[in-house]
């Protein structure tokens, strides 16, 4: 198919899918390996903290660290391949998976911009025919277990929108659409032509008909 010179980059959670995936990626995980439930207790230090500094990476990266470090890339990889069709066959806005597939019709350079970890955000975006994923990277230790620190920044707010002027600089795109759902999306959603807040319910910027607030209800299956 000939590329269109346009690109089209989607949030993921509560954008293309219904709710977040982290917490239910990590509780997934750690019902099917209830000895190491007991982890949950270390968390509790990374959220008072949290709840002084709003530092999310670092939260983000502490949960995972305590409830998923040191255990086999093996392991986590069988945990994705459950977790991810079980979240295609009902938990996407059916809205999302329209646009999409216009986008994909059209030739349009599609990208997956998530601050949910590289545990499973390659594989949704795999499955749903993106071009490319960008999304929050975590560290492994030397002998092939998962540290669960992050590895880069946490894709969100300003981070997602230094990403999204990489990939313009490097695109040249003749047009830009993007897709999200939260406050910390309006930073980067003003770079493009066209722009959709999904299920949003604050006060965005002026910008006429470049960012409109839509509502997204239907359920879709990939």
């Amino acid at each position: 198919m000939a590329r269109s010179g346009q690109l089209a980059v989607f949030d993921l959670d509560g954008t293309i899918t219904r709710h977040d995936t982290l917490l239910p990626f990590v509780s997934g995980f750690l019902l099917r390996h209830p000895t190491r439930l007991p982890s949950m207790l270390a968390v509790a230090p990374a959220l008072l903290r949290f709840v002084v500094d709003r530092d999310r990476g670092r939260f983000k990266g502490s949960l995972i660290h305590a409830t998923m470090g040191g255990c086999a890339r093996a392991q986590l990889d069988a945990w994705a391949d459950e977790f991810v069709p079980r979240l295609l066959r009902g938990g996407l806005h059916r809205e999302a998976l329209f646009q999409i597939e216009q986008h994909r019709s059209r030739g349009d350079r599609l990208v997956l911009l998530s601050a949910s970890p590289d545990l499973y955000v390659p594989r949704i975006g795999q499955a749903l025919g993106f071009d490319e994923t960008v999304c929050t990277e975590l560290r492994w230790r030397s002998d092939g277990t998962l540290d669960g620190r992050l590895a880069s920044e946490n894709r969100r707010g300003e981070e997602k929108l230094r990403c999204l002027l990489a990939l313009i600089a490097r695109e040249a795109p003749s047009k830009v659409y993007a897709y999200g759902n939260a406050r910390s999306d309006i930073a980067h959603l003003q770079l493009a032509d066209e722009a959709l807040l999904i299920n949003y319910r604050g006060s965005v910027p002026d910008r006429g008909q470049r960012m409109r607030v839509v509502r997204w209800r239907g359920i879709g299956r990939a």
